[in-house]
């Protein structure tokens, strides 16, 4: 044979080998990435193929699936009430990555969560029937924080003490998630969406940690309490007023002038919310001592799932004795979502011990069978003695009837919770946050509930727990409770 052609022939065979070698990669190691891409057109078909699964909120759907005309895509995911639950469902796209729930739950919803399959399924590689998510929120609770939140900027949760289930997550403004279900027209929803300055689409309940204010200081409280600093909250502290931040000139003034806050008990300075007396003991105590605390009750967790991940809230570390002293009083680099501070009040409220929040209690398949029940994986840990909890119990309950807070009073209703307007903005140029956390008890029935609003209408000098976020708790309240 010719000595050309002789390597001609080789070189042709050498390239078919390396065809072969890559064609086998590609099908047997490659061919699930390929299948898994995002830009993988086959996956969205295969979703919208068929119904989706639903989240239930309270027996009922709150979800849908309609039929669409032309296209490839048959079905498109519809919403009741979407602006009302879209902190918890977040939204299933044909153009945009699953949110919230419907992102947890993707392959539970789409059928292709391999505990849906039947033998039949297996057999014929079939895509299992979807199967649904059922949530903890409470309809009426959920609804009583939306409309008195209202056309304000905020958010706010509510926890059941006991179980741990969520009984509501609302954020404000809200969004139609149905908007951006359809392909064909989710683009020019997302880009107005995306573009508002008041970024609809964050959930500020679970996912924008702010300073928390004055509500921090039951943090403190619990802190002071358990370390023995102060045996009980009707004990006098030593608590000069006014307070000169340590190594400064800066004095720390109380926003009531007035206010009996010298060596005032912890009763007292929550009752008035006495920055000096939680400015000073925050000193006392020790940044280490005050981290473990609000560790215990959630801070700086970067891993917090209800399931849905939250962001984590802060206690910072490497402070000298000013900075720790602002800490006392929810300031410096301080931040907490609502939900971390319903869980502040929630322990409190459940005698030291906190339950594990969550707000999905089961899911189940197209039947009705039961994958996983999260009721009962839901784990407890103690927070702080009973003894201190009830101490603390009592002294939020004397904020609510004759301190900062009575505007969560409730007719036959035992409520206690904490005031806290929060500095925003260098030197408090911005409007500030408006906080209240509470707990109310009746009968057999509690819950714990925190709000914060970042902005309303309400002129600055009215800006205040008490005014903004205190009836959004109480509404809530009584809506769970009554």
């Amino acid at each position: 044979m010719n000595k050309t052609i002789r390597r001609a022939s080789v070189f042709s065979l050498l390239l078919v080998f390396a065809l072969l070698i890559r064609a086998t990669w590609v099908q047997f190691y490659e061919a699930q990435a390929l299948a898994d891409d995002t830009h993988n057109r086959r996956n969205a078909i295969a979703t919208y193929s068929q119904p989706l699964g639903n989240i239930i909120v309270a027996g009922k759907a709150v979800t849908g699936s309609a039929r669409t005309t032309g296209g490839d895509l048959r079905y498109k995911r519809t919403y009741t009430n979407g602006e009302l639950y879209a902190a918890v469902t977040g939204y299933a796209s044909q153009a945009y990555a699953p949110t919230q729930l419907e992102g947890i739950y993707a392959d539970l919803l789409n059928g292709t969560d391999t505990r849906l399959k039947t033998v039949m399924d297996t057999v014929t590689d079939q895509r299992a029937d979807p199967g649904d998510v059922l949530t903890t929120i409470d309809p009426a609770v959920q609804k009583a924080a939306y409309d008195a939140l209202g056309d304000k900027k905020g958010a706010a949760v509510a926890i059941d003490p006991k179980t741990g289930r969520i009984l509501a997550v609302v954020s404000t403004p809200s969004y139609d998630p149905s908007s951006l279900t359809d392909a064909n027209t989710a683009g020019t929803a997302w880009k107005k969406l995306t573009s508002d300055s008041d970024k609809p689409l964050v959930n500020r309940a679970l996912r924008q940690p702010l300073a928390p204010g004055s509500t921090f200081k039951l943090v403190v409280a619990a802190a002071a309490l358990e370390d023995g600093l102060y045996t009980s909250v009707d004990e006098k502290t030593d608590s000069e007023d006014p307070y000169t931040l340590p190594g400064t000139r800066t004095v720390l003034k109380n926003e009531n002038t007035s206010a009996p806050c010298e060596n005032a008990p912890i009763r007292v300075a929550l009752q008035y919310s006495c920055n000096n007396v939680f400015a000073h003991m925050a000193v006392q105590l020790g940044q280490d001592k005050l981290r473990a605390m609000a560790e215990k009750f959630g801070f700086n967790d970067d891993s917090l799932d209800v399931p849905v991940r939250a962001y984590a809230s802060v206690y910072p570390s490497d402070m000298d004795a000013s900075s720790t002293a602002l800490t006392g009083i929810g300031q410096f680099d301080v931040t907490a979502t609502p939900l971390q501070m319903a869980m502040v009040s929630a322990a409190i409220a459940n005698g030291g011990e906190l339950v594990s929040p969550h707000m999905v209690a089961q899911i189940t398949d197209s039947g009705g069978d039961v994958l996983k029940d999260y009721d009962d994986e839901a784990a407890s840990k103690r927070i702080v003695s009973e003894s201190t909890a009830e101490q603390l119990q009592s002294a939020m309950q004397t904020v609510v009837e004759k301190g900062t807070g009575t505007n969560a009073l409730i007719d036959g209703v035992t409520v206690g919770g904490k005031t806290g307007t929060a500095q925003n903005g260098e030197n408090n140029s911005k409007a500030p946050y408006a906080w209240f956390t509470s707990y109310g008890k009746t009968g057999s029935k509690e819950v714990a509930v925190a709000v914060v609003v970042e902005q309303s209408d309400a002129a600055r000098s009215e800006v205040s727990g008490n005014g903004l976020a205190a009836p959004v708790a109480r509404a809530m309240m009584k809506a769970a409770l009554t």
